[in-house]
C-alpha cells in the first residue's frame, strides 16, 4: 500500500474532494491487519462545508419540493443499483468489517429492501389527516413535512445497513443530509453516496464526510445549521451526541446498543428437534458477526433443569465454529473489527473468570492457519458458565463473541433476570407453551421480542429500545416519522370579524 493515492471520500455539494487538511487514513482488513484502501480524513472544516451544502440544497434546492412519487421512484432506482452491485458491495463490506461474504450479501439485500419499503410507504400515504373542526366553514388538515438538514453518525459493525436505515427514510421524507460513517469501516457508505448520484439525486442533497467522531461527529451534532441528529453506536458516545444536540434543541434519534437476554424454558427442549433448534439459535444469537451486533443474544438465561445438557452441547458446537477470513469458502465467522475490539473482549473474559465464571469453550486467540492470518484480529467463540448479574461481563455490552450463562427456576425469575439490565433493545423467549410465550413477551421490557427465534427484523416493523438502548425508532412508520415535522393547517373558508375588541 506504500504510496497508494487516497480516494476522494468526502462528498460536498455534488463534488468529491480531499479533506481540507489533506489528511488521510488507511483502512485495514481485520483478517490480516493490512491496509487495502486509503480515504480522506476530514475535520470540522469539512463538516461545516457539508452542512452548508445540505442547508442550501434544502432551503433553495428542488428535493424537498419534489413530488412524493418522484422521490419514491428515485429510491427504487437506488434499490435496483444495489442489486446490480450486490457482489461487489458484499465483498467490500466483508473486507471492511470482517464479516463473511455471505453476511455481506445479506446486508446488501436488506439495504435494498429498506429503500423499497420507504418508497412504498410514502407513495401509499394520503394528502394529510383531515381534522373535523365542527363546521363546514373551516378546512383543517394535519400534514407532514421534512424536518430539514439531517446529520447521521453510523457505526462500524453494519456500516451500509445502519446508514440505509437513516438515509432511506430521510430521502423519502424530502430531507437533505450529511452522513459520517465510522472511520474504521467507511467504504460501503461512500459507495452508496455514489449510487445516489447515479440514480439522479440532486447535488447537495446527499453529503458525506469521512473522519473521526471527536472532530467530524462532534461538529455535526452541535452545528447550528442542523435540524436533526441520528446516531447509532455506544452509550458513552451517544450520550455526548445527545448533549451536543440539546444545546440547539434539535430532534435526536439515538440507538445505543443492548445487553440482550435469550430465555430458554425447559419445555422448548422436550424433544430432540426442539433441543437442537434452541441450541442452534443460541449460537446464532451470540456469534453471528463475532458477536459484534447490537442485538446479539449475549445473555443465555436457561432453565436450571436443562442447563447442564444445554450448555455442554452449546460449548461443543461453539468450539467447532470455523473462524477465518470472511472471503474464504467454508468460513462461518470472521475476525473482530480491530485490535482494540479484541483487547476489549479479552479484558471482559479475564474479568469474568476473576469473578468466578467457568470457561466452557473459547476464551483465547485461535492458532493461525491458511484462512486465519496470524496478524488478524481473531478470537474464539467463548461460552462462560455460572455467571451472575454482579459480573461486569453480564452487565456491560462486550460487542465480541462472548456468551454468558445464567439460570432460573420459575417464570417470574426468568422475567426478572431478563429485565435486569439498563438496556432494553431486544430479547427472546423459547417455550412450547403458547400462553407462557405471550405472557413473557408481554412482560419483557425490550423494544423487540422474538418468540422461538432470534435476530430477524422486518423493515415494516419499528426497531429501537427501552432504557439506555436509546430514544426514537428506526424502520416502520415511526422510522419515517423521525424525519418529519407535523404541521396543522387551519383554513377559515368564510372569514368575518370576531369583534373581540369593541373599538
Amino acid at each position: 500500500m506504500a504510496g497508494q493515492q487516497a480516494e476522494q471520500t468526502i462528498h460536498v455539494g455534488g463534488e468529491w474532494r480531499d479533506a481540507v487538511s489533506r489528511a488521510t487514513r488507511e483502512i485495514l482488513d481485520p483478517a490480516d491487519a493490512k491496509p487495502f484502501a486509503v480515504v480522506a480524513e476530514g475535520d470540522e472544516r469539512d463538516a461545516d462545508a457539508a452542512v452548508e451544502a445540505a442547508r442550501r440544497a434544502f432551503d433553495e434546492g428542488p428535493w424537498p419540493r419534489t413530488p412524493t412519487a418522484d422521490r419514491a421512484a428515485l429510491l427504487r432506482r437506488v434499490a435496483d443499483l444495489l442489486v446490480r452491485d450486490r457482489e461487489e458491495l458484499g465483498l467490500l463490506e466483508s473486507r471492511d468489517a470482517g464479516k463473511t461474504v455471505e453476511e455481506g450479501r445479506v446486508d446488501i439485500d436488506c439495504v435494498a429492501d429498506a429503500f423499497r419499503y420507504f418508497a412504498d410507504l410514502v407513495v401509499g400515504e394520503g394528502g394529510g389527516r383531515v381534522v373535523d373542526a365542527g363546521t363546514d366553514e373551516v378546512h383543517s388538515v394535519v400534514v407532514h413535512e421534512p424536518v430539514g438538514v439531517c446529520t447521521m453518525i453510523t457505526p462500524w459493525n453494519y456500516p451500509l445497513l445502519q446508514a440505509s436505515w437513516k438515509i432511506a427514510p430521510a430521502l423519502a421524507a424530502g430531507n437533505t443530509f450529511v452522513v459520517k460513517p465510522s472511520e474504521i469501516t467507511p467504504l460501503t457508505t461512500v459507495a452508496l453516496i455514489r449510487l445516489l448520484a447515479e440514480a439522479g439525486l440532486p447535488a447537495g442533497v446527499a453529503n458525506i464526510v469521512t473522519g473521526p467522531g471527536q472532530s467530524v461527529g462532534a461538529r455535526l451534532a452541535e452545528h447550528p445549521g442542523v435540524d436533526l441528529v441520528s446516531f447509532t453506536g455506544g452509550l458513552v458516545s451517544g450520550t455526548k451526541v445527545g448533549q451536543a444536540a440539546a444545546a440547539g434543541v434539535k430532534k435526536v434519534a439515538l440507538e445505543l446498543g443492548g445487553k440482550n437476554p435469550n430465555v430458554v424454558f425447559a419445555d422448548a427442549c422436550a424433544t430432540e428437534e426442539g433441543f437442537d433448534t434452541a441450541v442452534d439459535q443460541a449460537l446464532n444469537a451470540a456469534f453471528i458477526h463475532s458477536g459484534q451486533v447490537c442485538s446479539a443474544g449475549s445473555r443465555l438465561i436457561v432453565e436450571e433443569s436443562v442447563r447442564e445438557r444445554f450448555v455442554a452441547e452449546l460449548a461443543r458446537r461453539a468450539a467447532r465454529i470455523r473462524l477465518g477470513r470472511g472471503t474464504e469458502d467454508g468460513v462461518e465467522c470472521g475476525p473482530l473489527v480491530s485490535e482494540q475490539q479484541r483487547e476489549k473482549t479479552e479484558a471482559y473474559v479475564a474479568s469474568a473468570l476473576a469473578e468466578g465464571a467457568v470457561l466452557r469453550s473459547g476464551g483465547k486467540r485461535p492458532e493461525p492457519s491458511d484462512v486465519r492470518p496470524a496478524a488478524g484480529y481473531f478470537y474464539e467463540p467463548t461460552v462462560l458458565d455460572q455467571c451472575h448479574r454482579d459480573m461486569k461481563v453480564v452487565r456491560e455490552e462486550v460487542f465480541g463473541p462472548v456468551l454468558t450463562v445464567e439460570t432460573f427456576r420459575t417464570e417470574d425469575e426468568a422475567v426478572a433476570l431478563a429485565n435486569d439490565t439498563e438496556y432494553g433493545l431486544a430479547g427472546a423467549v423459547w417455550t412450547a407453551d403458547a400462553g407462557r410465550a405471550r405472557r413473557v413477551a408481554g412482560r419483557l421490557r425490550h423494544g423487540t421480542v422474538w418468540i422461538n427465534d432470534f435476530h430477524p427484523y422486518l423493515p415494516q416493523a419499528e426497531w429501537g429500545g427501552f432504557g439506555k438502548s436509546g430514544v426514537g425508532r428506526e424502520l416502520g412508520p415511526a422510522g419515517l416519522a423521525e424525519y418529519r415535522e407535523t404541521k396543522h393547517v387551519y383554513q377559515n373558508l368564510a372569514p368575518k370579524p370576531v369583534r373581540w375588541f369593541a373599538g
